[in-house]
């Protein structure tokens, strides 16, 4: 389960060398956003230096490619894929708007993986970040086998919904203008459609690195939506989101007391448990593996 994704940019070795070694889940090396058109070709170099040469230890290794509609997409997913020679455990794919976009990721992957003889298929994580990844988003969670996550793209979605933000996945003055969370549709229907199909579910990022108050709060709501983690823009926001998606001790030790409890009532014959003066069903029951289960894939 990946709790927190730092993002550095392909321009950056240095930056990329110290993010191999940081608290990060998951490292992403972007060759979008962060990079300049002009330097996108040397970037894909420091890309495939960076993931041939450094450590990156347990932490998931991801490559974010340029959108599908620009020149850059088929050069960045060729030149890193076969460059990297399989040290490349995923594709993060920006402005996903519909299932050909992952299809199309899905079967240019295969031919590389079969030309190269690699063995484990790379993963693709997709970017909902518009207006028409939002109504299409069940066609997308379904799209292949080979899909791992959806992630929410604040800026960008903000953005295509023509929805006034002076940052991005920030508060600011707009919130106060709509009664409740202005992203809740999209980002619950992120959620649901991971769940469907078997996927993580990862929340944007936080722009503003400094407002820490602001990061874990960001967090926390995103967390109790039921999502997995948070995209990072800077190692000290690793800390708090790799905390607030991991459980605490008191929901651990709650999850173990009610399937004790459940435990206790088959062996006595009893068809209901009750823990702490509440009554336990079914429900109750799988909240609690949930809980237990992503303890133990952080094992």
């Amino acid at each position: 389960m990946t709790r927190s994704t730092l993002f550095v940019p392909g321009s950056r070795p240095d930056m990329i060398a110290k993010a191999a070694a940081s608290q990060a889940d998951a490292v992403c090396l972007d060759l979008e956003d962060s990079v300049a058109p002009a330097e996108k070709p040397s970037s894909r170099a420091h890309v495939v230096r960076a993931l041939r040469d450094l450590d990156f230890g347990i932490r998931l290794r991801m490559v974010r490619v340029n959108a599908l509609d620009t020149p850059f997409a088929y050069r960045d997913i060729v030149d890193v894929v076969e460059g990297a020679a399989g040290r490349v455990d995923a594709l993060m794919v920006p402005k996903v708007a519909s299932a050909r976009d992952v299809w199309f990721v899905d079967t240019l992957l295969a031919q590389i993986e079969a030309h190269l003889g690699l063995g484990a298929p790379i993963g693709v994580h997709a970017q909902v970040e518009s207006a028409a990844g939002y109504v299409n988003l069940a066609a997308i969670a379904s799209a292949g086998p080979r899909l791992r996550s959806l992630i929410f793209g604040p800026g960008d979605f903000a953005a295509s919904m023509h929805m006034p933000s002076t940052g991005i996945g920030e508060f600011d003055e707009n919130d106060a203008f709509y009664p409740g969370h202005r992203f809740h549709a999209v980002m619950l229907a992120i959620v649901a459609a991971a769940r469907a199909n078997g996927l993580q579910c990862v929340d944007g990022p936080y722009g503003q690195y400094t407002d820490a108050a602001g990061f874990e709060r960001s967090c926390r709501i995103a967390r109790v939506m039921g999502f997995d983690g948070k995209q990072c823009i800077h190692p000290s926001q690793l800390a708090a989101a790799n905390e607030v998606f991991s459980p605490s001790e008191q929901e651990v030790a709650h999850a173990m007391a009610v399937v004790q409890a459940v435990s206790d009532a088959a062996a006595a014959g009893k068809g209901a448990a009750v823990h702490d003066g509440k009554m336990i069903d079914a429900a109750s029951l799988r909240m609690a593996r949930t809980i237990l289960d992503r303890v133990e894939q952080r094992r």
